[in-house]
C-alpha cells in the first residue's frame, strides 16, 4: 500500500465535510494543505477571538511501547496531550494536523487502529483532523500532532499571571496515570496478579486515555478570576515552578489538601512507593494547575462540583523569589519542605 493509498485507508470516511465545516475547515484532508475560515463563527467562544496553536510529539520507546500502549491508545493519547495544551489556555480546541513516521514493521492495519484511536479523541473533544504528514522510520514509531484552538481575545489564561494572594487550585487528582506506568512495567517484568489489575484498571485508564480538562478550562476562563493556568503533563510539582518562574512569586501546596485517588494510594503502599513521589512528580494527569482569586476560590469549587467536575483548593502564592515549597503537618507542628524543580525531562533521562 502506497501513501496516499495508506492515508485513504486510515482516515476516509471519518469525519463529514458538514461536521468539519462546522470547526471552520474549507478544505480538510486531499490536497497540498488545508484551508481553514479564521474568521469562522466558533460554537462557545465570543469574537473577536484569538487562535492557540499547540504540538506534542509522541516516540515509541520514550512515551510508549507494547508494554504500555495498544494502538489505539497512542492515537487517543497522541491528540489528548495536545487538546490539554488548548483547555490550559482556557481555549475550545479546533482543528488538529497529523504527521506520522512509520517503521517496517508497521503495518497499515496497526496504523488503521492508531488512527482509530486518533479520531476517538477526535470526535470526543470535537476536533477536525485536516491533514499532515506520513513518512517512513528507519527504526521506531513517531507521531506529532499540532491543534489549533480559540479563546476570546485577549483573555488567554497564561503561566505569567498569577499574583500573590492568590489561592492555588487543581481540577483532579494527580498520580494515576505514573501509578498505570508502573503497574503495566510491573506486570510485564512479574506477570500479571488477577486481583491487583482489576484494582489497577483504572489507573491504567488513566495513564493511556487521559481526559484533557477543556471544560474546567473554559469555566475558570469565565470566573474571569482566574490568573494563571498550567497543565500537568510533567508532573505537579513541575508546574507549579513553571508558574512560579513565569509570574515570579513563590507557590506553597499544602500536602493534607492535595487530593489522592484511593485506588492510586493503595497500589502505591503495596508497591512500596510513596504515593507523593507520583502525585508530585509523576506526569501525564492532564489535569490543570492554577491559581485564582483567593476570595472566589470557593464559589468556584462549588460551580464545578454543581457540574459533577472535581476541584481542589490545594495552596497558595506569596510574592517573593520564585519558589515551591510542600507545606506539611506533623506533631511538632508545619514542616515546610522546598520541592525540587524535577519531573519529566527529555534532556536529563
Amino acid at each position: 500500500m502506497d501513501e496516499f493509498a495508506s492515508i485513504r485507508h486510515w482516515t476516509s470516511g471519518r469525519q463529514s465535510e458538514s461536521w468539519q465545516r462546522e470547526r471552520g475547515v474549507r478544505l480538510g484532508i486531499g490536497d497540498d494543505a488545508a484551508l481553514v475560515d479564521p474568521a469562522a463563527p466558533i460554537a462557545g467562544v465570543a469574537s473577536p477571538y484569538e487562535y492557540i496553536m499547540a504540538m506534542d510529539t509522541m516516540v515509541e520507546t520514550v512515551h510508549f511501547n507494547e508494554v504500555t500502549m495498544t494502538y489505539e491508545d497512542i492515537g487517543y493519547k497522541a491528540l489528548a496531550s495536545n487538546v490539554s495544551d488548548i483547555a490550559a489556555m482556557g481555549g475550545m480546541p479546533l482543528q488538529a494536523l497529523v504527521s506520522v513516521s512509520v517503521p517496517r514493521q508497521v503495518g497499515p492495519e496497526q496504523m488503521r487502529r492508531l488512527y482509530d484511536g486518533l479520531y476517538a479523541c477526535a470526535e470526543q473533544y470535537g476536533v477536525a483532523v485536516i491533514g499532515g504528514d506520513t513518512t517512513s522510520s528507519p527504526q521506531h514509531l513517531v507521531v506529532a500532532v499540532t491543534v489549533t484552538g480559540a479563546v476570546e481575545a485577549g483573555k488567554a489564561l497564561r503561566r505569567s499571571g498569577a499574583k500573590p494572594g492568590d489561592a492555588v487550585v487543581l481540577t483532579g487528582p494527580v498520580g494515576k496515570s505514573a501509578a498505570g506506568l508502573h503497574f503495566l512495567l510491573a506486570q510485564h517484568e512479574r506477570g500479571a496478579d488477577r486481583l491487583a489489575g482489576e484494582r489497577a484498571a483504572h489507573l491504567v485508564q488513566a495513564h493511556r486515555r487521559p481526559s484533557p480538562s477543556v471544560r474546567a478550562g473554559r469555566l475558570l476562563l469565565a470566573r474571569g478570576t482566574c490568573h494563571s493556568l498550567n497543565d500537568v503533563s510533567d508532573g505537579l510539582a513541575s508546574e507549579a515552578w513553571e508558574i512560579a518562574e513565569a509570574s515570579g512569586l513563590a507557590v506553597s501546596l499544602f500536602e493534607r489538601q492535595l487530593p489522592r485517588s484511593g485506588s492510586m494510594a493503595a497500589y502505591a503502599g503495596a508497591a512500596g512507593i510513596d504515593p507523593l513521589e507520583w502525585m508530585l512528580y509523576g506526569g501525564e494527569d492532564y489535569v490543570l494547575l492554577g491559581t485564582m482569586e483567593y476570595g472566589d476560590a470557593a464559589a468556584a469549587q462549588a460551580a464545578f462540583h454543581a457540574e459533577g467536575l472535581p476541584f481542589y483548593i490545594i495552596g497558595e502564592t506569596s510574592a517573593g523569589e520564585p519558589a515551591v515549597e510542600l507545606i506539611r503537618a506533623t506533631d511538632r507542628g508545619e514542616l515546610r519542605q522546598p520541592l525540587a524543580k524535577r519531573g519529566y525531562n527529555h534532556f536529563e533521562q
